[in-house]
């Protein structure tokens, strides 16, 4: 039974190993250049004591490389899903050919099993593999961006093995309960991706409680201010955490008021009726930015709430245990489906 499954799955096999293999070449002969530009930057901005971000050559090194491998991995999931996942089971269904199998001696359990076993392994390898070699590569463009909670979050390390095992489990169940191959293959990209923007955007800010920064306001440049419509709006800036993941950054009065529309429209009288364009942040002429920020700061504080950056692999491990038991929950689904509801 497993000689006859990698028979049928050697030829897709072969067409994704001779694309890691391309990739691999590419990467190997790309990769040390752009860690020799990293580390020759770095040796400059720290004698000069500017390492910033805007002026880092590695940015702008494989603009065109980099953003193709950031969706090879995004697709890369969602493929192995839909093409290997979802036919699996389903095409046998499909033309009756699993009838074959269970005629010659060879229980349900064991014709899933090998089935699932054979290409859910290799479909978990290439994921393993090809995330790999992407979070090598992109190592140096990483440490230069210091937003590791950012987009790239499930394009790195472990979240990639998550999703495809995910995807993959996803399109068998699909299959089984489906019995045919197009809509099953529809239903796995629908559901992969559902599961990727409910997780990303609604249940990562949970997995773990956020921690607190609460400081005065002593800087005009902890405040900036938007001018709408509905009035004057104090919004705080990006505060200096590398690498940390900044959830949100309030301004609260001793008892958790923040700052009123009619309390701005008080304190700042000159932004409200100031051109457009002047001072930091389009906010006015400077002067009077500067006010406006003295005043909230005599009756403000900031509060930022922010996810630290020694929580990365905290974080990468939860969300990639979520996928793999909600795939082993589909898979246990698919092997109780055949084994009682399949004739």
């Amino acid at each position: 039974m497993i000689w006859l499954t990698w028979r049928q799955f050697r030829t897709q096999a072969a067409v994704v190993i001779g694309g890691l293999a391309v990739v691999a070449i590419v990467l190997a002969l790309t990769g040390p250049h752009l860690v020799s530009i990293a580390d020759g930057y770095l040796k400059v901005c720290r004698v000069d004591k500017d390492c910033g971000v805007t002026n880092n050559p590695v940015l702008t090194t494989d603009p065109r490389l980099e953003g193709a491998l950031n969706v090879l991995v995004i697709l890369l999931p969602a493929l192995i899903g839909i093409f290997w996942g979802a036919p699996l089971i389903a095409r046998e269904l499909e033309t009756g050919t699993y009838r074959l199998s269970w005629t010659q001696s060879v229980t349900r359990t064991r014709w899933l099993a090998v089935k699932v076993g054979v290409v859910g392994l290799a479909s978990v390898v290439v994921a393993a593999l090809f995330s790999l070699m992407v979070t090598w590569w992109s190592s140096p463009i990483d440490r230069a961006n210091l937003d590791q909670f950012g987009p790239t979050f499930g394009q790195r390390d472990l979240a990639p093995i998550g999703y495809t095992a995910f995807a993959f489990a996803v399109g068998v169940t699909a299959g089984v309960l489906i019995r045919r191959t197009l809509p099953a293959m529809a239903v796995t990209l629908v559901a992969f991706v559902a599961a990727r923007e409910a997780l990303t955007f609604g249940l990562r800010p949970h997995l773990l409680p956020p921690e607190h920064v609460v400081s005065a306001i002593t800087s005009v440049n902890q405040i900036g201010f938007n001018l709408s419509p509905s009035g004057l709006q104090v919004v705080g800036t990006t505060p200096n955490l590398p690498n940390a993941w900044v959830i949100s950054t309030d301004f609260v009065s001793a008892s958790g008021q923040t700052p009123t529309a009619q309390f701005l429209k008080s304190a700042c009288p000159k932004l409200l009726n100031a051109p457009p364009g002047g001072g930091p942040s389009g906010g006015g002429p400077p002067p009077a930015f500067r006010e406006c920020a003295a005043k909230i700061g005599a009756r403000f504080h900031e509060v930022v709430t922010y996810q630290p950056a020694n929580r990365y692999w905290a974080f990468q491990g939860i969300e990639t245990a979520i996928f793999i038991a909600v795939a082993l929950l589909l898979v246990g689904l698919s092997f109780w489906w055949v084994r009682h509801r399949l004739s």
